[in-house]
């Protein structure tokens, strides 16, 4: 123990350290709590494909002399608005073009609501017809390439709504801009030559066909099924039409169907379609591409393959991965779509009489008459359905209206009122028989009256209450019906509300009307 008393020795002549105590210090207070977002929108990857939706055609519109100024107008136009937002761009085809941005820029492209659009549709030189532009913008992915997946969703959508929009879809949410010129109608036939051609094949694989519309089937929808009926027919394939209850509308023709023996096996219910339903069985949709509309949802869900027909711009809600799908938005109506597919399904078919009336009847009815949304492709339609034994005459009395009906339609005019500059809006007097067709009878009846545009037509029925919209082209009926889980194109539209009673569903109308007025500039 000896070092011990030495080392003590040492700290007795040179002193032992200071010992000092050590301080406490209070951490600073917190003065202000900020939430740091998990990623700034400036770090979001956006992809969006811009499509020109006419291009061939506005082209052959468009003296050879001034071909080469239109192209390098629509891309200079394109190449100011992307590099004037510092976004990245890129032409990969002739009318297809790439643009990369972040989340910053997309707001103020929507905040503009996307105005590239107008100036593309400006751009005149000489021809008759204005460029358009679609866009489909993929936003708020997990990965990049899940944004390049959402964009390519989103042009398919554009395109599938006429096209001259933008949909911009954000994870599980859509969002659209735009739309507000008709869609562009595509003279090749070549289109319906080849669903014709892949339509008979899947028809020929299958065991039995089933053949559904939208819930109130209308003539556009049986008598565009009525053609397909025949497609099955001709190769000696079992085919029915699935149908709940007849309605007022279809009701003329129902009975004229009923007085043929070939067709007393023609139509079935949902519920026995679903007990005979196998994986053999080809599910046709007409008329509707939404599953919440069509006559019986059950049968979405039996069906190993289903293939769509339908003539209506495409809405966020679709069917899921049918086999085939032919959405064509420029088409007046899915009879001239199936019109067309008859005619080269196989040239030794033949429709009888009574199928070429009712497919002549839903595009009369879609068209009012061939005078809304009537393309050169409906006339040869028309032309085709004259040659195959149809008669005007006897396809008009399937839309004739009995005096109740007519007093019906009067009344709910008479009582129509002015809810905002040249937009009219009424209701079906309670208790009326069929209010789904007079809504809609009464809505066309409206645009007849000078200065009105646009007219929105409320009825009252079980369960809810249903909207018809119509417009003359400049007010688009679809946007507004849209925002109310409807849908349908620019001048025809509807919707149906559920739960709800005619005065809410009155308040709803006026307030989705003022916002689209504020949206598009046009609340004078």
């Amino acid at each position: 123990m000896k070092w011990r008393s030495g080392i003590k020795r040492i700290l007795d002549i040179f002193g032992a350290p200071e010992q000092k105590e050590v301080e406490k210090t209070e951490l600073p207070k917190i003065t202000v709590q900020t939430e740091v977002p998990k990623e700034d929108k400036g770090d979001q990857l956006v992809i969006a494909h811009i499509y020109v939706d006419n291009y061939d055609e506005v082209l052959a519109n468009t003296e050879e002399a001034d071909r080469p100024l239109l192209i390098a107008e629509i891309e200079g136009k394109l190449a100011k608005w992307a590099m004037g937002h510092k976004a990245g761009w890129q032409k990969y085809e002739r009318d297809k073009f790439l643009m990369v941005m972040n989340g910053n820029i997309l707001e103020k492209l929507e905040a503009n609501r996307f105005g590239i659009l107008d100036d593309i549709r400006e751009i005149d030189l000489g021809s008759h017809m204005s460029p358009t532009l679609s866009i489909g913008v993929g936003a708020e992915g997990q990965s990049p390439s899940q944004n390049v997946d959402f964009a390519k969703t989103a042009l398919d959508m554009a395109l599938g709504r006429g096209g001259d929009q933008v949909v911009v879809k954000k994870g599980t949410r859509l969002f659209f801009y735009g739309g507000k010129t008709k869609a562009v109608e595509r003279r090749t036939k070549v289109k319906s030559r080849v669903m014709a051609g892949v339509l008979r094949e899947l028809m020929e694989q299958s065991s039995r066909i089933y053949i559904m519309s939208h819930e109130l089937p209308d003539l556009d929808s049986i008598g565009s099924a009525l053609g397909l009926y025949r497609c099955a027919n001709h190769i000696g394939k079992e085919a029915c039409i699935v149908l709940k209850e007849s309605n007022a509308t279809i009701e003329y023709l129902m009975r004229e169907l009923r007085k043929k023996d070939e067709y007393s096996n023609l139509f079935i219910s949902p519920r026995d379609a679903s007990s005979k339903m196998d994986s053999n069985t080809l599910l046709v949709v007409v008329d509707t591409h939404r599953p919440s509309f069509t006559e019986a949802p059950e049968l979405l869900a039996m069906a190993e393959r289903v293939v769509v027909v339908d003539h209506h711009r495409r809405s966020a809600e679709t069917i899921e991965n049918p086999v085939l799908a032919y959405l064509e938005p420029y088409a007046s109506s899915t009879s001239e779509l199936v019109s067309e597919m008859v005619q080269y399904f196989d040239e030794r078919l033949r429709l009888t009489s009574l199928e070429a009336d009712a497919l002549l009847a839903g595009i009369t009815m879609d068209t009012k008459s061939f005078t809304f949304k009537t393309g050169v492709r409906t006339f040869e339609a028309a032309s085709y359905l004259k040659r195959a034994g149809a008669d005007p005459t006897s396809a008009r009395q399937f839309y004739k209206d009995d005096i109740d009906a007519y007093i019906a339609r009067a009344e709910t005019v008479k009582n129509a009122k002015i809810l905002a500059p040249k937009i009219a809006t009424s209701e079906c007097p309670p208790g009326v028989r069929n209010p789904s067709l007079i809504a809609a009878q009464a809505a066309d009846s409206l645009l007849t009256i000078r200065g009105i545009e646009a007219s929105f037509v409320l009825a009252q029925m079980d369960g809810g209450v249903i909207i018809s919209g119509r417009s003359l082209g400049r007010i688009n009926v679809q946007l507004i019906l849209e925002k109310l889980g409807g849908g349908g194109h620019m001048t025809i539209a509807g919707a149906q509300l559920k739960d709800i009673t005619i005065e809410e569903a009155r308040e709803r109308i006026s307030m989705v009307i003022q916002e689209y007025l504020n949206e598009e500039g046009e609340n004078k």
